[in-house]
């Protein structure tokens, strides 16, 4: 059984070393262990740190693309590499580099297709209290969106199963936690986690800016999921409230044109249709985005068989394909 250990990078010439070097050399149930490195438009020795390190593979986008972006690549080049079990990991030294084998070890007993890396954001004591709450909220929505338990949905220590990996469809250019997440909790996929060990980090995030544009940017990420994975349900929703919210001045009309009143209460006959005729179009534009979401569901079958045509190709030559944004070089043995 093949790993690969993949590790996003963005100038970290200062942490890569010690990400690299903690990496266990043998896993039970594990044959091949490789890391790849992919390389964000680094503008430090990110990458020569990488082939000093022996690095397996080496990944580099032109220019900065994004953590999302860097992601998806390292994901599909893992894959034409024949890996079984890829882990993610960030180069930052967050993540004790220790803990990958009780990461992958639910995926090679079969029990699991995606394994977390919980950093327990409730008891962390490096987190402050704000953050400890933005954790738990965040992470019981992800739980409710994908259908499991989660308790530390953005951690980006992770493991996935050959089969999880090629189901993975990252949409957004920000980053890819929740939303893979709530993407294989809608498949079906088993979602598990491990309690790991973490290391104080010295720098910022270069992820985003301050946490409240975290926290923007994750809601947003959030809501998109939610239209795009239950549209029945969240259309359906806005259209019955915006209706008994139209119900309620026109029964008011109509109480008064009973007594004799009506003519003084115009304004709410009018204002009842309007939020009746915006419920009703909520609820026709609920059908269609229903139908459009099954039309979606098929498109990704038809993605995943298209995958599996370009794996079983990649097996037969086992050169490596060159994504145009991405320069791929190979790292020291």
């Amino acid at each position: 059984m093949k790993l690969i250990v993949q590790i996003p990078c963005l100038n970290e010439e200062e942490n890569l070393a010690q990400v690299l070097a903690g990496i266990p050399k043998q896993i039970a149930g594990i044959t091949t262990i490789e890391t790849q490195i992919i390389d964000d438009g680094s503008t430090d020795r990110t990458v020569e740190i990488a082939n000093q390190m022996g690095a397996t593979h080496i990944l580099r986008n032109t220019t900065n693309r994004g953590l999302a972006h860097s992601f998806q690549v390292g994901i599909e080049h893992a894959l034409r590499m024949g890996a079984d079990i890829i882990v993610n990991t960030d180069g930052d030294h967050q993540y004790d580099s220790a803990s990958i084998a009780d990461l992958v070890k639910p995926i090679v007993d079969r029990q699991a297709d995606i394994v977390l890396g919980d950093r327990q954001p409730a008891q962390n004591k490096t987190f402050s209290p704000l953050k400890r709450l933005l954790q738990k909220v965040g992470s019981a929505v992800v739980s409710n969106l994908a259908q499991v338990d989660i308790s530390d949905a953005v951690s980006g220590f992770r493991a996935y199963s050959r089969e999880a990996a090629m189901s993975i469809n990252v949409m957004t250019r920000f980053s890819y936690t929740t939303e893979t997440l709530i993407h294989a909790g809608q498949q079906g996929f088993h979602i598990t986690s491990v309690v790991i060990n973490t290391n104080p980090t010295n720098r910022p995030s270069r992820l985003f800016r301050s946490m409240w544009s975290f926290i923007g940017k994750q809601a947003a990420t959030m809501l998109r999921s939610y239209v795009m994975y239950r549209p029945l349900n969240a259309f359906m929703s806005i259209g019955g409230v915006m209706i008994l919210i139209g119900v309620l001045p026109v029964l008011r009309f109509l109480f008064f044109y009973v007594t004799g009143n009506g003519d003084g209460n115009i304004q709410s006959l009018v204002l009842g249709g309007v939020f009746l005729l915006a419920g009703y179009i909520t609820i026709i534009l609920a059908l269609l985005s229903d139908t459009i979401a099954t039309n979606r569901r098929l498109l990704e079958q038809i993605l995943r068989r298209i995958r599996d045509i370009e794996m079983a190709t990649s097996d037969e030559n086992p050169k490596p394909i060159e994504a145009p944004i991405a320069k791929t070089e190979s790292g020291q043995p």
